[in-house]
């Protein structure tokens, strides 16, 4: 069991654990997670490895990340895939026990080419996860056949969400299909009651027929050379196959009318969380108004620069550091920031800004707020590891829109914080 994973420091290069010696004719070891290209540790931890696991393995080895923070242990996961470590090693037995049936299947495969072959096959089919990570730690498996899988899968993560559009104008195919098939369901029950009463009175009509003596001979008749009975079994035929056809368009409405409920739990789940975002964002909004302060002539003039490092009107938290978020949002940013009394400094994560300016602004400001799912790894690392070394306050949240940089500045403001200051040694 892991006692708990060694985090690296921010910009340490990682190198893989050195290949033990071998005669240069000797078979090529199977890949471990540690050894493979740095680039594929993120699809193989988002693809192969299932939420619910990673958590228990992040329970396991001490991540620094919350439980309930799915894009901080993912990417903590990520970074401890590149070394080998108590981390990647958990992670490295975990995929080999869960997906052993497809690493038993790609080890009989001989060539490159045939892996190719058999990773393409498995895609179709719809099985992605357990051929990823077998074709990745296979031995024989070519740089080319590598990235091509890498390319698949990056492409297959846009997919899915395309195809939620698609399941919505499904739905509404299935919605008319399920009107339709209810009004034909309608007239095929009134034609079935048609065509029972006149059955009914074609026996009544046959057994008067049959009472009478003019006509019995006749009818003997044909009982006797059988045609009667092919008429009735014609008609019993026909009758059991409009049977068949009720029973089977009964079946479909009933899964129709269980898809219908489930979209309808759906919708109602969606007004929910859209009513719960308004609510949010009226919350927010009155609670801007009430704390906004009066206006002070002694604040400083470069409010809002990008160097307020060691100003002297500075007091507490009069100075924040916001790294990443969305670039066409920076100026309501600095808006809000204004409006608070508040110096809001800027660094885009990495994206034009160099990284190694975050030390200085994490060391000039009061605290820093990082949006998690607007911000590079390597940016949410450096902030991280820094801000943890020297005390800094520092806030992560989700949400880079304004509303959540407004609940973020109020969190900030009542102390709360995702790494706490202390006094630096």
């Amino acid at each position: 069991m892991c006692r708990g994973a060694e985090r690296l420091p921010p910009g340490a290069a990682v190198l893989a654990e050195p290949p033990p010696s071998a005669k240069p004719d000797a078979p090529r070891a199977r890949p471990r997670l540690w050894t493979l290209d740095p680039q594929h540790h993120c699809p193989i931890v988002g693809t192969c490895l299932p939420l619910a696991d990673l958590q228990r393995i992040a329970k396991r080895c001490h991540f620094a990340s919350r439980p309930d923070d799915d894009f901080g242990l993912h990417v903590e996961a990520v970074s401890h895939a590149r070394s080998r470590n108590p981390a990647s090693e958990a992670i490295q037995r975990h995929l080999d026990a869960r997906y052993r049936l497809a690493l038993a299947r790609f080890a009989r495969l001989k060539s490159d080419a045939e892996l190719r072959q058999e990773w393409l096959a498995c895609v179709d089919r719809g099985e992605v996860a357990g051929p990823l990570w077998a074709l990745c730690t296979h031995r024989l498996a070519s740089a080319e056949t590598l990235q091509m899988a890498y390319r698949r899968v990056h492409m297959l993560s846009h997919q899915v969400g395309a195809g939620l559009a698609a399941d919505t104008r499904r739905l509404a195919q299935l919605e008319q299909e399920n009107s339709d098939l209810r009004s034909g369901l309608k007239r095929e029950l009134s034609a079935l009651r048609r065509q029972l009463a006149a059955a009914e009175t074609a026996l009544a009509q046959r057994d008067a027929a049959l009472a009478d003596n003019a006509n019995l001979q006749k009818r003997l008749q044909r009982f006797e050379s059988g045609q009667v009975m092919v008429d009735l079994g014609r008609r019993l035929m026909s009758l059991q196959g409009a049977a068949e056809e009720l029973t089977a368009a009964t079946r479909r409405i009933y899964t129709l009318e269980s898809t219908l409920k489930d979209a309808h739990r759906e919708s109602l789940r969606l007004a929910a969380e859209r009513d719960a975002a308004l609510s949010e964002r009226d919350a927010l909004e009155a609670l801007l108004q009430a704390s906004l302060p009066a206006a002070d002539d002694s604040l400083c003039t470069r409010a809002g620069s990008d160097d307020c490092a060691g100003c002297p009107q500075a007091t507490s938290e009069r100075c924040i550091l916001y790294v990443g978020g969305r670039a066409a949002l920076i100026a309501q940013y600095r808006q809000l920031a204004e409006r608070l009394g508040i110096r809001l400094i800027h660094h885009d994560g990495g994206l034009e800004e160099s990284l190694s300016r975050l030390p200085e602004l994490i060391n000039g400001a009061d605290a820093v707020l990082c949006p998690t799912d607007h911000v590079s790894h390597n940016a949410y690392y450096h902030v991280k590891s820094h801000c943890k070394r020297i005390g800094k306050p520092c806030l992560f949240y989700r949400g880079g829109g304004v509303s959540g940089f407004a609940a973020a500045m109020a969190r900030v403001g009542r102390g709360e914080y995702s790494l706490a200051g202390q006094d630096e040694t």
